[in-house]
């Protein structure tokens, strides 16, 4: 999960150097062309059937994976890199649910604890004008005396990902009884391959030299992110494994200052520290009932 973390975080910073000039099609269709080759060489040095047992959720899981892209792809064009971060790794609150409606998977203490700490980093980075105006004085307090919110389109894509990359990670646990992770993985890329080539070819935008090398390195880092989330989701209940995401929200930041000068404001650093703390609270282990020790 750490490693998925730190290749997804690579890949917002190819995203971002983009600067938005292509259509988010083209970028998630490169994307997907990079993993699918990457993905069928993997799969025949192990030997496997690419098409799986359950192909109908494996192409559902293609279908909600691309959606996701997209939105998280366009929400990174519009939004600085942290605070474009925090709100796609919302994600966590939004598995935890979905795990323990649709797999019975049970959501203990220090997940919901984790949950509650990632939303409020939420509101304390997003700083909404009209939340603070609402809370009077202690909106004021907490949030300062000039909300400056993000923009509202670019937080409605980001939190659309959030919610579609859920929906993806826990079709992912439930594919994980059948289905080898390669082929889940497999099936990402092909899916998404099939739904945004005629969206590209009806309107092509021919990539510069830079922005070729930076379509590689979204299509390499999201491969890698996915091998390592999809092995992650297989080995420790969802909302366990996505809560580790928070580490994602201080690269984020890291990155953002360093490449593209995004200033690392006190609301940044605030949220930053409100993440790291959910994950360290998502680490921790519930001690096991007696009926579970037996």
């Amino acid at each position: 999960m750490l490693s998925s973390t730190l290749s997804f975080s690579l890949m917002g910073v190819c995203v971002k150097a983009l600067g938005g000039r292509l259509p988010v099609a083209e970028v998630v269709m490169a994307r997907s062309a990079v993993s699918l080759v990457l993905s069928v060489v993997m799969l025949r040095q192990a030997g496997l059937n690419p098409w799986g047992t359950r192909k109908g959720l494996l192409v559902l899981r293609g279908v909600i994976g691309t959606g996701a892209l997209f939105c998280v792809f366009a929400a990174l064009a519009e939004l600085p890199l942290a605070p474009a971060t925090v709100l796609q790794y919302l994600q966590p609150t939004f598995t935890a649910v979905l795990a323990w409606l649709l797999l019975g998977e049970k959501v203990g203490a220090a997940v919901m604890g984790a949950a509650v700490l990632g939303w409020l980093a939420v509101v304390v980075l997003s700083n909404p004008a009209e939340l603070t105006a609402l809370l009077g004085p202690l909106g004021s307090a907490l949030l300062g005396q000039q909300g400056s919110a993000l923009p509202l389109s670019g937080v409605l894509l980001a939190l659309a990902g959030a919610l579609l990359s859920a929906c993806a990670y826990v079709s992912v646990r439930a594919l994980g009884r059948s289905e080898h992770p390669l082929v889940i993985v497999f099936y990402f890329p092909l899916v998404g391959l099939v739904l945004t080539l005629p969206l590209v070819i009806a309107n092509p935008i021919w990539p510069t030299g830079w922005e070729a090398l930076a379509l590689v390195g979204v299509g390499l880092f999201t491969q890698l992110g996915q091998i390592g989330i999809t092995n992650g989701l297989l080995g420790m209940p969802a909302a366990r494994a996505t809560a580790m995401s928070y580490v994602q929200v201080p690269l984020a930041a890291l990155w953002g200052w360093l490449w593209f000068q995004e200033p690392l404001d006190p609301d940044t650093a605030t949220a930053a520290t409100l993440v790291l703390l959910a994950t360290l609270l998502s680490l921790r282990r519930s001690r096991p009932s007696a009926a579970e020790g037996q």
